[in-house]
């Protein structure tokens, strides 16, 4: 059985689909979790709870936070005890996210309270969310070769997105029908049938069996990881507060930019998913940035929902090559040992920023509307760009002879 850390041998494009084929199945319907509350979250919070736009972004940014947290042990987990144990920890912990979310509806007359329990969910949802996708990437590295990173992460990503795409719209329909009680009762049902799926999958034999030093391999990959944070505001603004920007201005179905957002992101993965590991994941990064950015500026600038949701679009195509190309980067500058430590430092770089993101433009929303938001996101996102430029031109130094 091949190692989890260890290279794989080269495969073609058909048979690395073949071996990551369960753990994409496995990454769509966990995901699908946390699809289904992404467009009624904040609606729940202010409408159903009436609590004002910072509540909104610190309880959809606590997850992230608590994801970021829950790296310091995915990662060790994935190379000390095998990446098919972390996605089944992370498993187990999303359905308990859910049942504090049917919890909080209890207290809704108390809405700091109902709060308060909604927060403890999104952040026990933050810490399975890191166990889930920090497994499966090094899980897809194992079977598929550090030869195709790029393909791993990207497919990863597309697996992810796509039940961001088919979560919003059915989590705005379980909320119509049911309120926050049917969207909290598929957040307990979906993990553990999920587990029904990972279960007779070929588990990766760990090759490290003491968990690497976090911080050492933080060392060696903070910068592409730095990129990454700074290009993912932009998808913290969109998931946060695209729904009450439309909302706001009457523009429906409120769901639409998510999945604008989610279709334009696969489909850019599927046609280009393979340019980060041939043409190099900063030159690659670096146009896409740029994109992601004006689709930004677009959203924050739109007077009717054809604009915004072209702009949603834009920002997701732009998007979609720029967290795989960074992690393009992260993996090869990464010990072969702890490349599970190294995924879940990379994103942790990400959560680092969704997690403050989410308060600190809620506070721009409260101060200078919803749209500033999405123009503001923007700045740091195209500041990545610089970044980039400098990786690419570390490698050029080091290749020089």
């Amino acid at each position: 059985m091949p190692s989890a850390l260890a290279p794989a041998s080269p495969a073609t494009a058909t048979t690395v689909a073949a071996a990551l084929m369960p753990l994409l199945g496995v990454v769509f319907v966990a995901f699908l979790v946390i699809g289904i509350a992404l467009p009624v979250l904040p609606l729940h919070v202010h409408d159903g709870l009436g609590l004002g736009p910072f509540m909104v972004g610190l309880v959809t940014g606590c997850q992230f936070a608590a994801s970021l947290v829950a790296r310091f042990w995915s990662g060790g987990m994935s190379d000390a005890r095998g990446p098919k144990r972390a996605v089944t920890v992370g498993l187990a912990a999303a359905s308990v996210a859910g049942a504090l979310y049917l919890a909080s509806l209890a207290f809704v007359g108390a809405p700091s309270i109902s709060a308060g329990i909604l927060l403890a969910g999104r952040a026990v949802l933050g810490g399975a969310e890191s166990f889930i996708i920090t497994g499966a990437t090094t899980w897809g590295l194992a079977r598929a070769g550090t030869s195709n990173a790029g393909k791993v992460i990207a497919w990863t990503g597309m697996a992810m997105f796509s039940a961001f795409a088919a979560g919003a719209p059915l989590g705005t329909a379980l909320y119509a029908s049911g309120g926050f009680a049917a969207v909290a009762g598929a957040t307990v049902l979906a993990p553990l049938a999920t587990l029904l799926l990972i279960m007779p999958v070929r588990g990766a034999t760990p090759a490290n069996r003491t968990a690497p030093s976090f911080l050492s391999v933080l060392d060696r990959i903070w910068l592409p990881g730095v990129a990454a944070a700074l290009s993912s505001i932009g998808f913290g603004a969109l998931i946060t507060f695209s729904a009450l920007l439309f909302s706001a201005h009457d523009w429906q179905p409120v769901w639409l930019a998510f999945t604008a957002y989610a279709v334009a992101l696969i489909a850019a993965r599927l046609l280009f998913g393979h340019l980060p590991d041939r043409h190099g994941g900063a030159r690659v990064a670096l146009a896409c940035v740029l994109i992601e950015a004006a689709g930004l500026v677009l959203m924050g600038t739109a007077s009717s929902v054809t604009v915004a949701a072209t702009g949603a679009a834009l920002t997701g195509f732009g998007y979609a090559l720029v967290f795989p190309g960074f992690g393009v980067e992260a993996v090869r500058r990464a010990p072969p040992e702890s490349r599970g430590t190294a995924m879940g430092a990379y994103t942790a770089c990400l959560d680092l920023a969704l997690g403050i993101a989410g308060p600190a433009l809620g506070l721009v929303a409260g101060h200078a509307g919803l749209g500033a938001v999405f123009l503001t996101s923007a700045i740091p996102v195209a500041c990545a760009a610089g970044i980039a430029l400098l990786l690419m031109r570390s490698k050029t130094v080091t290749n020089q002879p």
